[in-house]
């Protein structure tokens, strides 16, 4: 099972595993507290209840490079294209569009 801690703008939203069964993605309680911080995404609203998927959430998908470059950071980074989780955790830890990053724990 591998973990990542999800930031909105450095600072901790959530967490997103990977598991048997797919992905959970849930928000930390100090983040969900905070009435003044955003959800990360539309499609993730801020809510007590994990988020369950068996594919890679889409959103975090969209972090993800295609193409070419795709190409490009799975033969530097020796990533196997299909390892979405890897990619999102070697790839998304810094300048990511929307402010979001992902870092493995």
């Amino acid at each position: 099972m591998q973990t990542a801690r999800v930031y909105c703008r450095d600072t901790p939203a959530g967490t997103l595993r990977q598991d048997a069964e797919g992905y959970v993605f849930e928000y930390l309680p100090d983040y969900l507290g905070n009435p003044a911080l955003p959800a990360i995404s539309l499609t993730l609203p801020k809510q007590e209840a994990p988020f369950r998927s068996t594919v890679l959430f889409p959103f975090f998908f969209g972090l993800l490079a295609e193409g070419e470059n795709k190409a490009l950071e799975c033969r530097l980074l020796r990533i196997d294209e299909n390892d979405h989780f890897t990619r999102l955790l070697r790839t998304c830890t810094t300048d990511t569009i929307g402010g979001i990053t992902v870092r493995a724990i």
